[in-house]
Order: C-alpha cells, then sequence, then structure tokens
C-alpha cells in the first residue's frame, strides 16, 4: 500500500471507542479538552494545541491515535472564554502565557491530570503543535518531566525562556521539522542541538525539505503531505519506544 493510501485508510479508520469532550476547571476558570479512548491501550498521549487554540484538529489527532492503540487526551491551555478568531486574538493568548510561565506549567498540569485520571494506562508521551509544541517542552523542563515518557514537537517553537536550562536528565525528545520554516528557523534548530548536546540529553531532530511552518495542518495551505506523513511515521516510531506494548 502506498504510504498516502495508508494515511487515508487511517484516517477514515479513526473511530476510537470513546470520544468526548471534556469540561473540566482550573482556578475558577472553563477549560474544554477532548478525550479519545482505545480499546486495549497501549499509553497514553497527551496533544498540546496551536496558537488557534483547542479544534477540531486536536480531535481528528487524537482520534487517529485512539485508533493506533493509544489513550489521547488533547487539553485546553487557552480556557471557554478565550478569542481565537484572529491573529491578534492569537497573540494576546500565546503571548499571555508566554509571559507567566507559572501558569502554563499549571495549565498543563491541570491537563496531564485529566488525562491520567481517565487512563488505565499512566505511561505517557506529550506531544505538541507550533505553540503547543513550545509548550511540551516547557513541561520538559519542569519539575513535571518524568509525568511522561517522552516529549515531541511538530514545527515547534525550540526557544529556551531565560532563567531556564536542561538538566540532561529529561525523557528522551522528538523535534519534527519543516526546513522552510520561517517562523521558527534552521538556526533555532541548531541553537535546541546545541544545548541538547551539552545538557547530554537524548533526542532526535527531523527536518523535512521544503516544509513550511504548520506543514502538518490538514486542509491549509501550509499543508504538505509528504512532510506531513513522514512526520507522523516518526512519531509512530516514538511511541514504539516510548510506550512498548
Amino acid at each position: 500500500m502506498r504510504l498516502g493510501s495508508f494515511f487515508a485508510a487511517a484516517m477514515i479508520a479513526a473511530t476510537p471507542s470513546l470520544a468526548e469532550d471534556v469540561a473540566y476547571s482550573v482556578d475558577g476558570k472553563d477549560f474544554t479538552g477532548y478525550w479519545a479512548a482505545a480499546e486495549q491501550p497501549k499509553g497514553l498521549v497527551l496533544i498540546v494545541h496551536d496558537w488557534d487554540g483547542m479544534t477540531g484538529y486536536e480531535r481528528q489527532r487524537a482520534d487517529m491515535l485512539a485508533a493506533m492503540g493509544y489513550n489521547a487526551f488533547a487539553l485546553d491551555m487557552f480556557g471557554d472564554e478565550t478569542p481565537t478568531e484572529t491573529v491578534d486574538h492569537r497573540r494576546a493568548a500565546t503571548g499571555a502565557l508566554y509571559g507567566n510561565r507559572g501558569r502554563m506549567r499549571a495549565l498543563l498540569r491541570a491537563g496531564a491530570e485529566q488525562a491520567l485520571a481517565r487512563s488505565a494506562t499512566t505511561d505517557m508521551v506529550v506531544m505538541g503543535y507550533c505553540f503547543g509544541g513550545a509548550v511540551a517542552l516547557e513541561m520538559a523542563r519542569s519539575d513535571m518531566a518524568d509525568m511522561a515518557r517522552g516529549y515531541s514537537t511538530f514545527h515547534g517553537g525550540l526557544s529556551t525562556p531565560e532563567g531556564q536550562s536542561w538538566d540532561g536528565d529529561e525523557p528522551p525528545i522528538l523535534v519534527l521539522h519543516g526546513g522552510a520554516d520561517t517562523s521558527i528557523t534552521m538556526q533555532d534548530v541548531a541553537t535546541f542541538a546545541t544545548e541538547m548536546e551539552a545538557a547530554g540529553n537524548t533526542y532526535t531532530i527531523e527536518v523535512y525539505s521544503g516544509a513550511p511552518h504548520a506543514f502538518t495542518v490538514f486542509g491549509s495551505g501550509r499543508y504538505q503531505a509528504r512532510a506531513e506523513q513522514a512526520s507522523w511515521a516518526a512519531f509512530s516510531g516514538f511511541l514504539y519506544s516510548a510506550l512498548p506494548e
């Protein structure tokens, strides 16, 4: 079967045994995540959304993971009342969290707790898209790092905030990046690799030639099928190694 046909079939077959929106609250504010359960889960995947917020895209990815045999929870970093319709809205929503790392970590912990409370297995991998990739790495640098067996970013932010660092004890990290990304550049990738080497961390970086920022987003002008399919295959392998049956 050709790779494109395989992914099309996988998406059609992505019907989890249980899928539902999950309402929860953090410090009195309402949030909505999405839970997709596998019939016989091999592990748990926590999904962090991009700057559009928690949308049908994250639900689709969670359904795909459930069809592959992994419980999946797409958490909400913004809350029900946060607007995301315009670029200015999204900059405000992400900027508020980039400027308040304590709040970012509190929302991460709340989402992880929602996922773990629903899952029969607590062996977890954290993945994120764009803004969500930066958030996933924030968790990897935090005191929550050991909650997961690994962390992965798809075209995600890679810079380490001032005052933070890598200590070398973090779980394995997988970076999936577009070579034509002008938002997160190849220089950013090189800097990240240098930091990983200095810390002694286990990491893998895959770069897909010609792929722009947000190359995985189905139906968008930036979508590149070759890079999306290759990155999903790489992530599937990462899951297999991090969450062995």
